[in-house]
């Protein structure tokens, strides 16, 4: 981006037409004529790149490089019943190892940045099979529990 508009500032003072650069850079005329607007005022330094705006993350790069590691030793790890993590569960550990507070919905954008996908539980058939369920949990989830150990 920055490279963009370092040339672009370079066309216009070779002489060339605000669109034509806009064309050449591949922008808008508006953006090509603001960024002449700041090299005049600001100089090269108004043309480099500027930090995201927004709220810095709470947890640091290696809080965040923990929490797969913190997350696979399992639920019952930290005393909960079961080993299906919950957002609520999630943002509870964070608290308890991490000491970041984050509400439960934050937890879901999280595990996302991370590559892993938050699912909701769907609703319990009348006719589902216990014992199944109990295989299930007993042999497959280790195995995906292993694959996302970090």
């Amino acid at each position: 981006m920055e490279r963009r508009r370092r040339r672009a500032v370079q066309l216009l003072e070779g002489g060339q037409s605000l669109a034509v650069v806009a064309w050449m850079v591949g922008a808008a005329v508006s953006a090509v004529w603001q960024w002449r607007k700041t090299f005049r005022r600001e100089g090269a330094g108004g043309l480099a790149a500027k930090p995201a705006p927004g709220r810095p993350p709470k947890l640091s790069p290696q809080q965040r490089q923990r929490l797969p590691k913190l997350l696979a030793a399992g639920a019952r790890h930290y005393g909960y019943p079961n080993d299906l993590w919950t957002t609520r569960r999630i943002a509870a550990v964070i608290q308890q190892e991490l000491k970041v507070d984050y509400h439960p919905a934050q937890v879901s954008r999280i595990l996302g940045d991370l590559g892993w996908s938050y699912q909701k539980p769907e609703r319990r058939a009348v006719e589902r099979n216990q014992a199944a369920i109990d295989h299930w949990k007993r042999y497959r989830w280790v195995e995906i529990k292993k694959k996302h150990a970090g």
